[in-house]
């Protein structure tokens, strides 16, 4: 698929994230159409060639171009979905009738009402509609400011991985493909919780050794919910798990690691911040706990952290119980 034969790439979403990809599908050649809901964005995209909750500061790709009108969008061949996991169901039904030929949903979380994964809302909410999943270790500004990185595209259907991945790859944005979607979104989705974690050991100042101890566990933990969802290894071991675990994890640029750091040293959840859609782990963290306990696995780390959210652990109590689990022979399954 060259660039002028490529369909125009439909981005809903000009937040930090849609806008970031919209760069650089957009210096790849691709025609973007951007989607925001409030119309002074979609002005300032349009007149300014800027964003000015995204990127105020970085000029657009000549290729983007602003559309407030949702139907418009939703009308493209390819549809990326890049708005917060818990307003994915709602924006499918926004549009009554809506129902694209591709979506690639671009959030990472479970539906926290349903602990559905994101593309099996998708698929309830616009049947017939081909779903794929996009996920990897990438932070919006580095992808924006045309910095290498690197993603997993996740469909069902090989040759509609490798067809989206072409259409998504730029000079400086690299999209392997897997069949294994569930893989890519689980590994997505759980990285936040235990980058909240993370995040809890560092406000804490419990040292590296004990956040290096805590992320390899959390790992474990990755690998054994995923096994019994269907997840393939291989996966988890990827971009999509390990490698966005390594990156939001270790990093305070990450808002779920900054909201847990928040909360390690001694903040409330509200004063940290946990009602925001962006700390996508705060939502996600009671989902994985409801799906381990369904699935009979074991992710003390992540029943911890949703455990603390809810306000019935404190991150000492937390840490003494995992430092007095039943001693095991290490290993990841």
């Amino acid at each position: 698929m060259t660039a002028a034969s490529a369909p125009t790439l439909a981005i809903v979403g000009a937040g930090t994230w849609g806008t970031a990809l919209a760069q650089a599908a957009a210096r790849a050649g691709r025609e973007v159409l951007l989607w925001d809901r409030d119309p002074a964005i979609v002005r300032a995209i349009t007149e300014d060639r800027r964003s000015p909750r995204a990127f105020p500061d970085l000029e657009l790709e000549p290729g983007i171009r602003a559309e407030g009108d949702l139907a418009t969008v939703l009308a493209c061949e390819v549809v990326l979905l890049v708005v917060p996991a818990q307003a994915i169901r709602g924006l499918c039904r926004s549009v009554p009738g809506a129902r694209p030929g591709v979506v690639v949903v671009c959030a990472k979380g479970f539906e926290s009402t349903t602990d559905e994964l994101l593309s099996a809302v998708v698929e309830a909410e616009w049947p017939g509609t081909a779903v794929a999943c996009l996920s990897g270790p990438s932070f919006a500004a580095e992808v924006a400011s045309g910095l290498p990185t690197a993603l997993t595209l996740g469909a069902v259907e090989p040759e509609l991985g490798a067809r989206l991945a072409e259409l998504l790859i730029g000079p400086h944005l690299r999209v392997y493909w897997t069949d294994d979607r569930a893989g890519v979104e689980i590994g997505g989705a759980v990285k936040n919780v235990l980058a909240i974690a993370s995040g809890m050991v560092t406000g804490a100042g419990l040292g590296e050794n004990a956040r290096a101890a805590l992320v390899t566990r959390g790992l474990a933990e990755l690998a054994r919910l995923g096994a019994a969802m269907g997840a393939r290894a291989e996966t988890l071991m990827g971009l999509a798990g390990l490698g966005d675990l390594m990156l939001t994890a270790m990093s305070a640029t990450s808002r779920n690691t900054a909201f847990g750091m928040a909360l390690g040293q001694g903040r409330s959840v509200a004063e940290a911040g946990a009602g925001g859609a962006l700390v996508e782990g705060f939502w996600t963290a009671r989902a994985v706990d409801r799906l381990a306990t369904r699935h009979g696995v074991e992710t003390p780390i992540a029943r911890a952290v949703a455990r603390i959210l809810d306000g019935r652990l404190g991150i000492d109590e937390a840490l003494a119980t995992l430092m007095h689990r039943p001693l095991r022979a290490e290993g990841l399954a």
